[in-house]
Order: C-alpha cells, then structure tokens, then sequence
C-alpha cells in the first residue's frame, strides 16, 4: 500500500531546499518515501492521494525523553506538604503517584500520550516508565497502546531501590522480559542516588546483553551529585563511567544539569547521548543546563507535554541564559537527533516515512536560509494538520485517524478519578 502526497512542498531536513512535488510514501515499520512520484489517475482501494496544495512536509518529531506515567497528574490534587526542593517533589508527588498505578491508568496514560503526541506532529517516544506497585507486564502494556495509536517507541523502566529489592529484582526481571520478546528498549535506572552498585552493575549487563543503552537520570538536581559524593566518594558521571554505562553507544543520560569540567569530557568523549528537558528542569527549580559542548544531544519533555516543537523553542530561548546563545539551526538539529538514536536501535518507526503534514501560511518569505528562524519563532502545534507514521496517515486534517478521541479522552477522565481518589 502507498500514500501519495500531491503538490506538497517538501522541505529538506539537511538543506531547507523546498521542493514542490508529489511524495510516494510506502506503508512498513522500514519504509521509505520518494520524490517526483506519479499518483495514480485513479488511486487503486489500497492507496491514498491527499492534494497538499501550500501545505509544508517535514520529518516528523520524536521524544527524546518522556513519562508517559505522568499523564494523569493534570490537575491532581495538591502533596500533601509544599515540596521545599527536588527531592520532596520526588517523594511528595511522583513517588506518591506512581505507587498508585495499576494496569488500566498505565494504559490510559499510554493512550491519551499517544494522542497528544500524534496529534502535535510525533511519531516516535523514547519513554521512562515507573509503577513499581504494579510493574509486570507494564512495558507491554505502554507499547500494546501505542502501537494501537501507531507511535514507534523504544521504552523502559526506571528500576531503583527506593522501594526495596523486590521491587528492584521485579525491575530486572520485567526489562529482561520485554527485550527478550523481541521489544526495542534500553534498561532504565532512576538515578544515580536511588540505585546502589548491585543494581548498577546488573543493569550493565542486562544492557550488553541485549545491545542497547542505559536510560538514566543524570545530576538533575544538585542533591543526586551530593550523595553520590557522601556515598561513593566520586561524581556521578565518574560513578556510571566506571560502571560501563557510557561505553555504551545507545545509553541516555537524562538531563545533566550539575556537572562538573571532568564530567563534562567524560560525556563529551564518549558515544552516549545526552537529553535535554528544558521546561522541566524550569518547573522542579533545579537549574539550567549547558549543552553546547556535547555531540550527541537530543530532547525531551521529561513528561511535561508531547509538543516537541514547543521543547525545541525553550530550548532555543533558554540558551541564552544557559549556554551563551544558540543559533535556530541549532535548536532544530537537537530536535533531530533522536533520528540518529532511533536508527542506532533500528527500531520499527524510525525510517523516512515518518511524516508531518503542515499548514503554515506566513507573512514574509520563507526561504532555505531562514526555515529555523521561521521555525523557532513561529511555527506552532497548531500549524500540524495531518500525520503519518510508518507510512501511515495517523492524524488527518486534525483528527486521530483509527481510534476515537472522545473514548480515549474519557478513558483517561475515569481512570484520573481513579488514581486521585487513592492519593
């Protein structure tokens, strides 16, 4: 089955060269895309001709880092005590809430995260799940939903030991289950201050063991770097160093806020990928970080929302503050890494039929020299009309293609009231 994209004004990801003409879009988790195609006359049952007259083609976006557990805290009620730093927002109302988690509000929150993502132009997530009360077959469940709205994805669990070692072994055992199904992932640890070396060490081997990466937290706040100091008389990033996490090419190293300069080279010398949560690093008050020295970045939302037009703009705006400024180009190849890091998975969802369909209608010129400043500083969720993953069309003209927005929506609604009246 093909997708053809009549009239569509192609914009090159490399070169911003626009290029008015018909796309052939080919359906498969590896498909591919084509220039200068002829669409049918008349369009065999199998195939589809949307007429994309003035509408841009892009790419689509991808999640470097989300949580898709996180989707029913809008609104909840407040902790029970005003969290006075990082780690009382921790204890006072994720840890609270992700306790609380059970089957159908995970599903939930897959879906309606599928939603939102679809819905602003996203076809790939790179997710850090944690339910540690009701952690088997969790993963599954986040990728069943998500194949359902047909997002790509590469998941995990954030395994620690903050709630005990049955928990932590359960850990183990459910990311060991799902790679070993045949899933794409990586092993997810918490962060450096919740994992101590036998976990560290374990989740090492279970990465090399099934060739992936390491997704972690990464001196997010200033306290993680304290106790690692206090605990085992070294940084963080020395700490993982040591422990193997950073020779591995496909490791995540969420965040990466408090550093120091021997940090600093030690990430900057090594394959691992660094990514940056702008707005969430704003909202917990733990600092800003500072990017510009490492190659491999890439962005996330750390579960703050799934508009990664938006997380590229704030990253783009809070340069100036944290990195001494940053040019648009910029800003829009950080928000393109993580096509780089989905290829090194070969995971289904990351060939070149992944596809945002927009409608931009600007006052001035937009030319090859000036896409990222249009990008950066006017383009808008809004300006996504329909979507394509996969070589599918998953969002058209706005709406959910293939599932029911309203019974996702009141899904989540119940499943909210659920989980708050718990907490």
């Amino acid at each position: 089955m093909s997708l053809y994209l009549r009239n569509a004004t192609w914009i090159d990801p490399e070169t911003f060269k626009a290029t008015t003409t018909t796309i052939k879009v080919e359906e498969g988790p590896s498909g591919g895309m084509a220039l200068d195609a002829h669409a049918p006359v008349e369009c065999p049952p199998e195939d589809t001709v949307l007429d994309c007259t003035g509408r841009l083609v892009t790419p689509s976006f991808g999640c470097g880092h989300h949580h898709i557990y996180s989707a029913l805290a809008r609104g909840m009620p407040p902790a029970p005590k005003a969290p006075a730093n990082f780690l009382e927002v921790l204890e006072y109302v994720w840890w609270r809430m992700d306790k609380k988690l059970d089957h159908d509000m995970i599903e939930a929150s897959a879906l309606v995260t599928g939603l939102y993502c679809a819905k602003n132009g996203v076809t790939f997530v790179i997710d850090h799940h944690a339910s540690p009360f009701h952690l088997d077959g969790s993963l599954e469940t986040i990728a069943k939903a998500l194949d359902r709205v047909g997002l790509g994805h590469l998941l995990c669990y954030e395994i620690s030991c903050r709630d005990g070692e049955e928990i932590k072994e359960k850990g183990l055992d459910e990311t060991d289950a799902f790679l070993s199904s045949g899933r794409k992932g990586h092993v997810g640890l918490h962060a450096s201050f919740t994992v101590d070396d036998d976990l560290l060490g374990r989740a090492v081997d279970l990465a090399r063991k099934h060739k992936t990466g390491v997704h972690i937290h990464v001196a997010e706040g200033i306290e993680d770097q304290e106790h690692c100091a206090r605990t085992y008389g070294k940084s963080v990033v020395r700490r993982l160093s040591d422990a193997g996490v950073l020779d591995l090419p496909l490791s995540i190293l969420g965040h990466c806020v408090h550093l120091d300069a021997e940090e600093r080279d030690l990430i900057r010398t090594s394959p691992c990928w660094v990514v940056q949560n702008t707005e969430s690093n704003l909202n917990n008050n733990v600092g800003l970080g500072r990017y510009n020295d490492f190659p491999r970045v890439m962005l996330g939302t750390d579960g703050m929302h799934s508009d990664m037009i938006r997380s590229a703009q704030s990253s783009y705006f809070i340069a100036g503050l944290a990195e001494g400024g940053m040019s648009p180009l910029a800003a829009y190849q950080r928000l393109r890494a993580v096509h780089a890091h989905i290829q090194g998975h070969n995971a289904p969802g990351g060939g070149a039929n992944n596809l945002v369909i927009l409608n931009y209608d600007s006052p001035t010129p937009l030319t090859q020299d000036n896409f990222p400043g249009h990008f950066c500083y006017a383009f808008d969720a809004r300006n996504v009309e329909s979507v394509i993953s996969q070589g599918r069309l998953i969002v058209d003209h706005g709406r959910l293609a293939g599932m029911d927005e309203a019974d996702i929506l009141a899904y989540a609604n119940e499943q909210a009231r659920r989980l708050w009246a718990l907490l």
